[in-house]
């Protein structure tokens, strides 16, 4: 009874050994190769699968994720004879399981090298500027190259990125000098293009304050010219509506006169030739209204003389000379009498016919 037991012990073990050999459950993107007795037998898809215990195993395991690659720096020379060391990132899947396990020996492997070459290829053909301001460019043609290799091998490669490119450490310095000088020119050019544009805006500026000033002058002397026009022509207006006769003109000349003998600095100046003639239109004029003109003083017979060879005129000489001085007093003191008399001739005429000085009273 007892041996009974045991024996369907075993039975169920090795039952359960038999299924648990028969089931495969593959996980989520993943991909199992089957080999029946060392043959390719098929591909396990994820899910629950079953095989023959003992015939069929399970040779290869494949996760069907993209995977990343990162290749070991690698030295390439430039077409320029640089050194550089280029560090790669590789991205591909795995689309077909069979073909990545029987078709080449170890996928990674062949990769890696594959990349080396391709680089070496494509970098040799660049000198240094244009390898490190390149780099789409090369990626560009290194994923061409693995797609065209890989294709066969059941791989895909998504992408590939050069994660770094490494020159000499002498280079790196002469680069960082020809940076430093590149940005040391830019300040400067900026600089003097901001001068520049200064002295411009500031030309400009002095160019519109000049232009404004000379219309704001413009504009205010052509104002005063027309205020000038506008008196000159209400005077003449005026004159002329009052009807003005060559009396009051000639008086008017005469109230002038005195006043060109009155500043501080006046030791020259010249008595105009019309002089008598305005003097002789005045005393005429009041004459006609019954006046008598104011008899002239005697004077020495040496200035007869001179006035019967004309009135002095004092053109040029000492202004200080004893001649001068006396002959420009005279002309003043002659030029105020006559004023004077004027002024009074006028006001008796104004007054109406009362006795002007002068004047016997008839019987």
């Amino acid at each position: 009874m007892f041996g009974l037991e045991i024996l369907f012990i075993v039975l169920a073990a090795i039952a359960i050994v038999a299924v648990v050999s028969t089931v495969r459950i593959v996980p989520q993107a993943r991909a199992y190769n089957i080999e029946r007795f060392g043959r390719y037998l098929r591909t396990l898809q994820p899910g629950l699968n079953f095989i023959i215990p003992g015939v069929d195993r399970v040779n290869t395991k494949f996760d069907l994720r993209e995977q990343v690659f990162t290749s070991r720096p690698q030295p390439v020379i430039t077409e320029d004879n640089l050194v550089v060391n280029i560090d790669t990132v590789l991205y591909y899947v795995i689309t077909e399981p069979r073909a990545a396990a029987y078709e080449v020996a170890n996928y990674l492997q062949a990769i890696d090298q594959l990349t080396v070459t391709t680089l070496r290829n494509v970098i040799g053909g660049m000198d240094l500027e244009r390898t490190l301001t390149s780099r789409e460019e090369i990626n560009t043609r290194l994923r061409g190259v693995l797609d065209d290799a890989t294709g066969k091998w059941g791989i895909r490669v998504n992408r590939v990125e050069i994660k770094a490119i490494d020159p000499p450490p002498t280079i790196k310095e002469a680069m960082e000098k020809q940076m430093r000088a590149e940005r040391d020119k830019r300040a400067v050019i900026l600089q003097a293009e901001g001068e520049r544009q200064s002295r411009i805006l500031t030309a400009e500026g002095a160019r519109q304050q000049a232009i404004l000033e000379a219309q704001g002058q413009q504009q205010a002397a052509i104002l005063r010219a027309d205020g000038e026009a506008k008196a000159i022509e209400r005077v003449f207006q005026a004159v002329h509506a009052n009807n003005a006769d060559s009396k009051l003109l000639a008086y008017k000349y005469l109230e002038t006169l005195p006043e060109l003998a009155n500043g501080e600095n006046n030791t020259f100046w010249v008595i105009p030739g019309e002089l008598t003639q305005a003097i002789q239109s005045v005393t005429q004029g009041f004459a006609g209204t019954g006046g008598a003109a104011k008899p002239r003083p005697e004077r020495p017979e040496e200035e007869e003389e001179d006035e019967e060879a004309g009135t002095p005129q004092l053109t040029s000489g000492d202004p200080l000379s004893g001649n001068a001085s006396q002959a420009a007093d005279e002309a003043a003191e002659n030029a105020e009498a006559a004023v004077a008399d004027a002024r009074a001739e006028a006001e008796a005429a104004a007054a109406g016919p009362t006795q002007l000085p002068g004047q016997r009273t008839q019987s």
